[in-house]
């Protein structure tokens, strides 16, 4: 196993200040707006951080323009000390989580917080509250607002920027969480890999053997017939993931609302679906790291009406060299046949030939010991470790 890029510092939070911290539900669009801000407080001066566009802060908080929303409950909370917002968080109820987990969990999820100890502990007890009054025995986080969205708290690999939906927080975040008596329930491994790294010999010379001997063809997705390629990748993701920890299948609007906002992203080259006989049995998901581009508009794609933050967007976009492979499975039948190192080769392959640098893939469970190994046969090293938290309440 590959030693993890960089070790947590341990770093102690502050001591609790002697001011009173409230901490009250997000009601206004003012207030909507100082929860979303209020992160530019928090990595303020911190060279890796990627603002999130605002825009898109807005709408998936918006249970008019979120399909989560037609099934789940969050609630907001703003902490304000003196006035001063210092703190965040989203309580969420997923009942359809609870109902395909066997579990009766609440969660939290787009937490930000000064490096308080107090603060955290009232944003904290706000949202245990909320959780306590709908019935939940337990809290686990943060998720925003499933495994489905961004989910854990990074404590490993801070020397890089994140990769297009994954997470990144200051290294003050887990003693925050511990502090507070808040203790592991899974970690989550990222790991780089570079394209100009050619595979093992026997890994490529057995995959092809296995991609003869199948029948396997693998074919890119087809942008021109986007709603049925959605629906046939949509049915191989709920039966390749339906026994992995955290899972919770998602709706038809919600995988529909998705697919809609990476259409904008995807190269259909990286977009692969594995065939046998005209069956899909598998796909592999790898997006251009769009926060490379993100990261130039700082937030906000007009200023003063001007489309300034797209034009440096745009602009950015055009020098992405960093990939992130998102989702990569076969359907049950074909587990443990081999289809996995296909997609990953062809994967590879094709960024190659696109001029890719290499990237990041990410995430997998650290208990995922197959997946974990096949991704070092190929040359992978861990970069990051994410870590989910839970807590009885």
């Amino acid at each position: 196993m590959a030693v993890a890029a960089e070790s947590l510092a341990a770093e102690s939070p502050s001591p609790p200040l002697s001011a009173r911290v409230e901490v009250t539900p997000v009601r206004t669009s003012a207030e909507r707006t100082a929860f979303i801000r209020f992160a530019y407080t928090v990595y303020q001066g911190d060279p890796h951080w990627v603002p999130p566009l605002e825009m898109e802060r807005r709408d998936f908080m918006d249970p008019r323009k979120n399909p989560f929303f037609e099934f789940g409950e969050v609630e907001f909370f703003l902490a304000r000390r003196d006035g001063q917002v210092v703190g965040r968080i989203a309580a969420v109820n997923n009942p359809r989580y609870n109902e395909f987990q066997k579990t009766n969990v609440g969660f939290f999820g787009l937490f930000e917080c000064v490096n308080d100890a107090g603060v955290a502990q009232a944003l904290f007890e706000a949202a245990a509250h909320w959780l306590r009054a709908r019935g939940f025995t337990s809290v686990l986080g943060p998720m925003s607002y499933s495994t489905n969205h961004e989910v854990g708290l990074l404590i490993d690999g801070f020397g890089t920027p994140p990769s297009i939906m994954t997470t990144y927080n200051p290294r003050w975040y887990p003693a925050l969480l511990e502090a507070n008596g808040f203790t592991k329930a899974k970690d989550l491994y990222a790991w780089e890999l570079s394209a100009s790294t050619p595979p093992p010999e026997k890994v490529a010379r057995v995959a092809e053997k296995i991609r003869q001997r199948e029948g396997v063809t693998v074919r890119p997705v087809n942008l021109k017939d986007f709603d049925a390629e959605v629906t046939r990748i949509k049915t191989m993701y709920n039966s390749a993931w339906e026994n992995n920890w955290g899972f919770v299948p998602m709706t038809e609007g919600e995988f529909d609302h998705l697919a809609k906002e990476l259409k904008q992203m995807v190269r259909s080259e990286l977009v692969l679906i594995a065939e046998v006989k005209g069956e899909p049995v598998g796909f592999g998901l790898t997006l251009p790291d769009a926060n490379e581009a993100i990261k130039a508009a700082n937030g906000r794609l007009t200023t003063f009406g001007l489309p300034i933050g797209l034009a440096k967007l745009l602009l950015a976009s055009r020098r992405i060299r960093r990939l992130r492979l998102v989702l990569l499975g076969t359907v049950e039948g074909y587990r443990r046949r081999g289809l996995d190192a296909i997609l990953y080769l062809d994967t590879l392959r094709k960024a190659r030939e696109l001029g890719f640098e290499g990237g990041e893939i990410s995430w997998t469970l650290e208990d995922n010991h197959l997946v974990n190994r096949a991704i070092e046969s190929m040359g992978g090293q861990r970069s990051k470790t994410f870590r989910v938290y839970e807590k009885p309440l």
